[in-house]
């Protein structure tokens, strides 16, 4: 049974992270000090490094609570009700609408791989998206929408050019525009791999 010293932990917890969520996403890692965070919290700077031991672990809390919403997302789109090519398709859509959000472009694409160090971001980009592109290309695969190719050397393409893409989208200066240009592109080269699939 959890106590109320819990739930007061967890609470502080939760408000420590929204804050720094929005903080970083407005000034950037580089502009946000810790006391800013406990301030918009509502919390003693005391209470913050009770739950973290710096600067950086605050921003990894951020960056996961980033990617966690929009994997949440994409996780209940691909396993829907839908047949797998329209759940493929409405998994990239709400992708590229993710990758116009401000917090995701701020603290998931532009600070977390300078932050973070490139290698380690890969790692966590790995366990929130790569997961999610594999077993929609495999649901495609068993479904006979799309040819038979390695699953593991595809999904890595997948996601090395959606990752490209994002960054491509959070660079551009009309980020809409671009996103629906990439959204195009992707269908139809997809579109095509399914044409071959079907006259095969």
């Amino acid at each position: 049974m959890r106590s109320r010293r819990d739930d007061y932990s967890e609470s502080t917890r939760s408000a420590l992270v929204e804050s720094a969520v929005r903080l970083f996403t407005e000034r950037g890692y580089a502009g946000t000090s810790l006391d800013e965070i406990a301030k918009r919290a509502r919390v003693t700077k005391g209470a913050l490094y009770h739950h973290f031991s710096g600067k950086q672990a605050v921003f990894e809390a951020a960056f996961d609570e980033v990617e966690a919403d929009i994997k949440g997302r994409l996780e209940k789109i691909l396993s829907g009700s839908q047949a797998p090519w329209e759940r493929a398709l409405a998994g990239l859509r709400e992708f590229i609408g993710s990758c116009l959000d401000p917090s995701y472009q701020r603290i998931a694409l532009q600070e977390a791989p300078v932050v973070m160090g490139w290698a380690r971001w890969r790692e966590a980009e790995d366990r929130y998206s790569f997961g999610l592109i594999k077993q929609a290309l495999q649901d495609l695969i068993d479904a006979g929408e799309v040819l038979a190719v390695p699953v593991e050397v595809t999904s890595r393409l997948l996601f090395g050019a959606l990752c490209s893409a994002a960054t491509e989208i959070a660079h551009s200066a009309d980020q809409r525009k671009v996103g629906e240009q990439i959204e195009d592109v992707v269908v139809r080269l997809l579109n095509q791999v399914r044409r071959q699939a079907t006259e095969a």
